[in-house]
């Protein structure tokens, strides 16, 4: 019973059908399967074969945002479950995300966002047009291992390399790990700005951040 249930989940992330997946959870709990389970043998590999068809250039962007949405419904039902049973899923790390000052381009990282929380990442985005100084603050309040800073304007991305610096001036490199995105990033601007690593999409970025931690 289990199985055709994982099964129906996993297809439900792939559709990026968000009520499917919600009612999917919703029996999973009514059936006494483990939210865990539910969500490290249902939903996930739903989302890693988004992912992996994303980066073979089969799905694109809104399938991408879509199944991550879906995904987002399905552990929003089983969350509380979780918690009452304290079953929660172990932490691989804490990332920060934000988009810099002066830009509010947001879908890239919000699409990061909601891979590294579902691939189990505690996960502070402080949204857009974000001050190097609030980077710091949210790094040092959250003991981030790693910061992730989105540019999606060629006038903007120089605030990536302020975001480090900053970092550095208050002690808190290299311990905590910088990674960049963007449009106009790329892995020699990461290299020039002395980040620990730039990708071109959310599949590249959870793989790198996963490195990073050692995860």
């Amino acid at each position: 019973m289990s199985e055709e249930l994982f099964a129906q989940m996993r297809q439900a992330v792939i559709d990026g059908d968000p009520a499917a997946a919600a009612a999917l959870a919703e029996q999973a709990l009514a059936s006494g399967v483990p939210p865990l389970d539910a969500i490290d043998n249902g939903f996930v590999p739903g989302l890693t074969y988004v992912g992996e068809q994303f980066g073979a250039g089969e799905l694109f962007l809104p399938d991408m945002m879509l199944a991550a949405r879906a995904m987002q419904k399905a552990v929003a039902v089983l969350e509380p479950e979780m918690q009452r049973q304290a079953t929660e899923r172990h932490v691989l790390g804490r990332v920060v995300l934000g988009t810099v000052k002066g830009d509010i381009h947001e879908i890239g990282k919000n699409l990061v966002g909601m891979m590294l929380a579902t691939s189990g990442f505690e996960v502070h985005d402080l949204g857009v047009d974000v001050a190097p100084e609030r980077f710091v603050e949210a790094a040092r309040e959250h003991s981030a291992d790693v910061v992730g800073v989105s540019a999606l304007l060629t006038t903007t991305m120089a605030g990536q390399r302020t975001v480090i610096e900053q970092l550095e001036a208050a002690g808190l490199r290299p311990k905590c790990r910088v990674i960049v995105g963007g449009a106009p990033a790329s892995s020699t601007w990461a290299t020039e700005i002395g980040a620990d690593g730039y990708s071109e999409d959310a599949i590249g970025a959870v793989a790198l951040v996963r490195q990073l931690v050692g995860a």
